[in-house]
């Protein structure tokens, strides 16, 4: 999908805004127009010299802030960036800049975007040989801030990376009967989509790099300030592909009947403790 490469300073990591309002508005009419709702892949997005310059700092990782390795979501690492390296840390922080919220709001037509500054869920994510992330809709309100997800940016750093060795980001329709589409993980890769309660995508197929190399990306959220008290949270909701060995995300729903029958005071203060539990 074309799109123009953000022209991001490769020096200071400075993007100018109306550079930056004018490679969204060259890619939205696209953007907006894909089913089952809003995405967009797209190629050599930023100088090939700043990922080159991540990689290299990514080769020394501190301990990972999370690790999971469940039925769903198996063998992926997560790291804030605030504990990365220097350049590669203050990537994350241009890519919560005015600038790129702008390119943003001009591609998905979302006004009003907000970054996230604790990065929540988000930082440099490491999938590992044999693992996966099983489709799901993500998370839908942050806690925190009080605000409601819109849109995901998945950018990697895979060189050289093949179809067969797993780990294609992959969109499926809203009943979840058919994949609608497939993108390999390739270096300078972005892929941004529209999240909602029904936007299923994942990486479902296990990672399997003959020389044992991770699967490695750059993910960011992006929030607005449209929660009210009417809508329902809820924390990542899993669905298995059908005629597939994929596993039912039996915790999630043990949680939202909870979450219906307790008082919210109640099962804010024993959920925690049961997910750690594995119930």
């Amino acid at each position: 999908m074309p799109a123009p490469m953000l022209s991001i300073d490769p020096a200071n990591l400075i993007l100018p805004i109306d550079a930056a309002r004018e490679a969204g508005r060259q890619a939205a009419e696209a953007y907006r127009s894909r089913a089952p709702y809003p995405h967009g892949c797209y190629d050599n997005f930023l100088p090939p010299e700043i990922l080159e310059k991540v990689r290299d700092e990514l080769r020394s990782l501190p301990e990972a802030e999370t690790f999971f390795n469940n039925p769903q979501e198996k063998l992926k690492s997560s790291y804030q960036p605030e504990r990365l390296a220097f350049y590669t840390r203050s990537l994350f922080y241009a890519l919560n800049s005015r600038s790129f919220l702008a390119f943003l709001e001009e591609l998905t037509g979302i006004d009003g975007l907000i970054p996230d500054p604790y990065f929540a869920g988000g930082g440099i994510h490491v999938v590992s040989n044999g693992g996966h992330l099983d489709i799901h809709a993500d998370f839908n309100h942050h806690g925190k801030l009080n605000l409601e997800r819109r849109i995901n940016v998945l950018i990697y750093l895979n060189k050289d990376w093949r179809e067969e060795w797993g780990g294609s980001f992959e969109v499926w329709d809203n009943d979840m009967t058919a994949k609608v589409a497939s993108f390999v993980p390739l270096f300078n890769r972005m892929c941004c989509f529209n999240t909602g309660s029904n936007t299923w995508h994942g990486n479902p197929e296990p990672v399997a790099h003959p020389n044992g190399e991770p699967r490695m990306s750059i993910a960011l959220y992006y929030y607005t300030a449209t929660w009210d008290e009417s809508r329902e949270g809820h924390s990542t909701l899993f669905k298995p592909r059908p005629g597939t060995i994929d596993k039912a995300d039996r915790q999630s729903s043990r949680h939202r009947i909870l979450q219906n029958i307790l008082p919210p005071v109640i099962y804010r203060r024993i959920a925690k403790p049961l997910r750690r539990m594995g119930v």
